[in-house]
């Protein structure tokens, strides 16, 4: 039956054998078309993932910001043959085109496997201590103010009426603006949960009440892969 496989990537550099069940290296290794979001990458990852596998073999298409090769990608769906897709990193179609291709996949009839890895959405809800059982990722804040302000006071509100976990994410070599600003906006009551490098050696975690955030030393996020909580 023709299969569309959501295949996730690592967070960071690590031995795949402790991240991703046997299952998926076996899939990776069946599979001759993936569509991915960086070729460049991809074909790093599934070499390291799979080393025998002749990798000049396999066909790639690009389907991200830049680059949307979807009416190739829809003739090879309607030829029925199986694909993967990789997310850049993390689980496939969370924040990412993926979830595009997936509806495509729904369209056809297509049957879908989202497979095991790593989510750096769960893993900070679950390090963080905050509410497991309502919570919200809302991706991307507005980068400039009043949009910005706006945006974080709607989450605050969000966290005191619902008590619900607000997660969001920011492009890493703005996270210390975005930190600057949470701390600027946010009531000194409310936890701020960082979330930086997971499942790296680098990796950082931190919860605390805004008050105690702005008498302590603040990690270093330039550049690093991060997500943030408000709780």
């Amino acid at each position: 039956m023709k299969t569309l496989f959501l295949i996730p990537a690592p967070l960071a550099d690590v031995d795949l054998c402790n991240i991703f069940p046997d299952y998926n290296l076996q899939i990776i290794g069946q599979l001759d078309i993936f569509v991915v979001e960086n070729i460049r990458t991809a074909r790093r990852f599934i070499k390291h993932a799979v080393p025998d596998v002749d990798i000049d073999k396999l066909r790639f298409f690009e389907l991200n910001e830049h680059s949307a090769n979807l009416q190739e990608i829809t003739k090879i769906m309607h030829s029925g043959e199986n694909i993967g897709f990789m997310s850049e990193a993390g689980c496939p179609a969370i924040a990412d085109p993926g979830a595009e291709l997936a509806a495509i996949a729904q369209k056809f009839n297509y049957k879908i496997i989202p497979l095991v890895g790593p989510s750096s959405i769960l893993l900070s809800l679950m390090a963080s201590g905050f509410n497991g059982q309502n919570f919200a990722f809302v991706g991307y804040l507005p980068v400039k103010d009043p949009d910005r302000v706006r945006a974080i006071k709607k989450l605050e509100n969000r966290v005191l009426s619902e008590h619900q976990t607000q997660i969001f994410i920011e492009t890493p070599y703005r996270n210390s603006k975005l930190i600057s600003d949470l701390l600027k906006n946010l009531n000194p009551q409310t936890s701020l949960c960082i979330a930086a490098d997971l499942t790296a050696p680098t990796q950082f975690i931190a919860a605390k009440k805004i008050s105690e955030w702005k008498k302590s030393q603040l990690p270093d996020l330039n550049k690093r892969p991060a997500i943030f909580l408000i709780n």
